[in-house]
C-alpha cells in the first residue's frame, strides 16, 4: 500500500488541479482523495507547486507513451493526438490551467519531446520553405483548436483535421 502512495497522490492531485487549477487546489482535498496525509504529500513532493509540476509532467509522459510522434504521417499523428485529448479531457484542463498559472513556463518533458519531434521532422523533410519547429507548431495549433472547439460530429472533425494537416504539410 505504501509503495503506491505517490501514484495515488499524483492521480488525486491531477483531478484536483484539473478541476480547480493550482491556486484553487487544496492539499487537504488531495490528501483525502488519495487516502494519504498532508505530511506524506510534502515528504514526497516538497510543495503544492512542485506537486503541480510533477502532475503535469506525469500526464505529459502518459500522453507521449500513448501517442508516439510520427514525422512521416503528421495527419495521422494529429488525429491520434486529438483522439487522446478527447479521451482525457482532464489533461486538456490541466494543461490550460498550467498555461494560465505558469505563462511561458514549459514542462521539462515537453521541451525535450518538442526538440525530438523537430529533429525527426528535419530528418524527414529538411528545412524546406517551412522550418520544422514552425510546422510542428501549426500542426499542434490545429489539434488544440479542434480539441477546444470540436464540431458536433466527431467523424467530420476527425476527417477535417486529417485534411487540414495534409494540406498544411503538402
Amino acid at each position: 500500500m505504501a509503495a503506491d502512495t505517490p501514484r495515488r497522490i499524483l492521480d488525486a492531485a491531477a483531478d484536483e488541479f484539473a478541476e480547480r487549477g493550482l491556486a484553487g487546489a487544496r492539499v487537504d482535498r488531495i490528501a483525502e482523495r488519495a487516502g494519504a496525509n498532508k505530511q506524506r504529500i510534502y515528504a514526497y513532493f516538497g510543495s503544492k507547486d512542485r506537486l503541480f509540476e510533477r502532475v503535469v509532467e506525469d500526464r505529459i509522459e502518459q500522453l507521449l507513451d500513448a501517442v508516439p510522434f510520427d514525422a512521416v504521417d503528421l495527419p495521422g499523428y494529429a488525429v491520434r493526438l486529438w483522439e487522446f485529448n478527447l479521451a482525457h479531457p482532464s489533461l486538456v484542463r490541466l494543461l490550460l490551467w498550467h498555461a494560465l498559472e505558469r505563462p511561458g513556463v514549459q514542462v521539462g518533458h515537453s521541451q525535450a519531446s518538442h526538440a525530438r519531434k523537430v529533429a525527426a521532422l528535419r530528418a524527414v523533410r529538411g528545412d524546406d520553405e517551412w522550418p520544422a519547429d514552425r510546422l510542428l507548431g501549426q500542426v499542434l495549433a490545429l489539434v488544440h483548436g479542434v480539441t477546444l472547439a470540436p464540431g458536433p460530429d466527431p467523424e467530420h472533425t476527425r476527417a477535417d483535421l486529417r485534411r487540414a494537416v495534409s494540406r498544411l504539410v503538402g
